[in-house]
């Protein structure tokens, strides 16, 4: 692999030469759009039995169209949301081991840094994106704008965005023979003036160039700032080989197609048949209007016999079909079937059902990894980012802290035993003061106001004990 200095030469190498070599992908992910892409999987408007050609409607004789039954289920979006619910149900943590005071004051401006770009929400926006498209970046950018949002007086304001195959972008992530990035680029197409123009841009960790369609085939270069000073791509990373939902497709595939032959069996045989068994013809037709006859009377032959008769279909047949699909799909990607239906089922104690997360929670642990790795080199780019607000007097100290990203699996806790095994550990000593216990309880309008008049009352208590 060539050094990006010798890919990325202005003056010496064509734009589209240039580009060519930023666009090489040693990566292997899925294609999110076309016929056979990751889309066709997750949304259910794409899935075969919603395809006409496939599974057509029925042509009547005379003209009309008898449209067929066509149920879907969208078991590949439950599985995205159950897995970014997962890791991210309880919001990642950044732990900060700040060895002095200067490291401690930094602490907080990173994390007002995260706190005011809303972190958590992205993190649940690029998890999906990760679990759906197998792709996802993120761009760490500064504005001049000064702002004391983050606790002191900085003269830029930080920014961060989501690019994702989702979105009609296409990421291109270009390793060095050793697997460090060098450059990463994003295609993509938004629209100017009216027109829909072509863009590429490619972050190294000395520049960014944007680059956009000239209309004739090529591209033109029409922006490049110098970020040296950043010393860091500004710009963050992560796939997956496959999608959460993997190789279970076929699984809802059938699903969808059991149902929706059964829905037309449905309709067609179950109207009622009143049926009369008689050796000689019955006239039919003569009934008057329900609505204004108190009674009707019929008449047969001797010896004839008249009933309903109703479709004896096999629905406990079915019934078991698709339970076993449907748990097959949970069971094979580790994931909890926690809808309110499954859950009121089985009765079970509160215990029990933390027991149902025991599988998801080593499925995160398995995820883990990608994330944390994520995160951490994100942590990093907003300490250099930091690094240019507070300037060089702070940049010992910036890179210096430690910080730890935590992910907790999200599972079913009770407060009562979470207090409990707190107390128990240092020795049932009080963990929070009467005013936090009032106002985290909410009830009373003025927190102040509420605690004096409770220790009033224990003065006045104490006052008589003694008399």
């Amino acid at each position: 692999m060539a050094l990006i200095n010798d890919i990325i030469q202005l003056g010496k190498r064509t734009a589209n030469d240039i580009i060519a070599d930023l666009r090489e992908k040693s990566i292997v992910v899925p294609a999110w759009g076309g016929r056979a892409g990751l889309q066709s999987e997750y949304d259910p408007k794409k899935h075969p039995v919603m395809n006409k050609s496939i599974y057509p409607d029925v042509a009547k004789s005379n003209g009309e169209v008898d449209r067929v039954t066509r149920v879907t289920y969208n078991f590949q979006q439950l599985a995205v949301k159950r897995m970014t619910e997962l890791c991210c149900g309880v919001p990642v943590k950044r732990v900060y081991a700040a060895e002095n005071d200067r490291q401690k004051e930094v602490a907080g401006y990173l994390e007002k840094v995260f706190c005011r770009n809303r972190i958590d929400s992205v993190n649940v926006e690029r998890l999906t994106m990760l679990y759906a498209g197998c792709e996802v970046m993120t761009l760490w950018y500064a504005q001049e704008q000064p702002t004391t949002a983050y606790g002191f007086s900085s003269p830029l304001k930080f920014r961060c965005r989501n690019f994702s195959p989702m979105l009609g972008d296409v990421l291109y992530p270009l390793f060095d023979d050793m697997g460090d990035l060098i450059a990463l680029s994003v295609g993509y197409k938004r629209k100017v003036g009216g027109k829909t123009m072509a863009f590429f841009d490619a972050y190294t960790a000395e520049a960014h160039y944007k680059w956009s369609d000239n209309g004739a085939g090529g591209w033109e270069l029409i922006e490049q700032d110098n970020i040296a000073k950043l010393g860091k791509i500004p710009a963050v990373y992560m796939y997956r080989p496959t999608p959460i939902w993997e190789d279970t497709s076929k699984i809802v595939y059938e699903m969808e197609w059991a149902m929706s032959r059964n829905g037309n069996y449905l309709r067609k045989n179950s109207k009622p048949l009143f049926c009369v068994f008689a050796d000689q013809e019955v006239n039919y037709g003569n009934e008057g209007n329900e609505k204004e006859e108190f009674k009707a009377i019929l008449q047969y032959p001797k010896g004839s016999t008249a009933n309903y008769v109703t479709w004896a279909q096999a629905v406990e047949n079915l019934k078991f079909h698709i339970t076993e699909l449907r748990q097959s799909f949970f069971t094979q990607l580790q994931l909890p079937d926690w809808s309110y239906e499954s859950m009121k089922a089985t009765p079970m104690s509160g215990e029990s059902r933390k027991q149902l997360f025991i599988d998801a929670q080593l499925k995160v642990k398995d995820e883990s990894g990608r994330l944390l790795e994520f995160f951490d080199r994100e942590v990093n780019v907003v300490k250099a980012f930091l690094r240019l607000a507070l300037g060089e007097s702070y940049a010992k100290d910036i890179d210096a802290l430690p910080v730890e990203n935590i992910i907790s699996p999200f599972t079913i806790t009770e407060e009562k035993d979470t207090i409990s095994n707190l107390m128990t550990a240092n020795g049932n000593k009080p963990i929070i003061s009467q005013r936090e216990a009032i106002e985290q309880l909410g009830w009373s309008d003025d927190v102040d106001k509420t605690l004096q008049e409770i220790n009033e009352e224990s003065m006045v208590d104490a006052f008589e004990l003694t008399q």
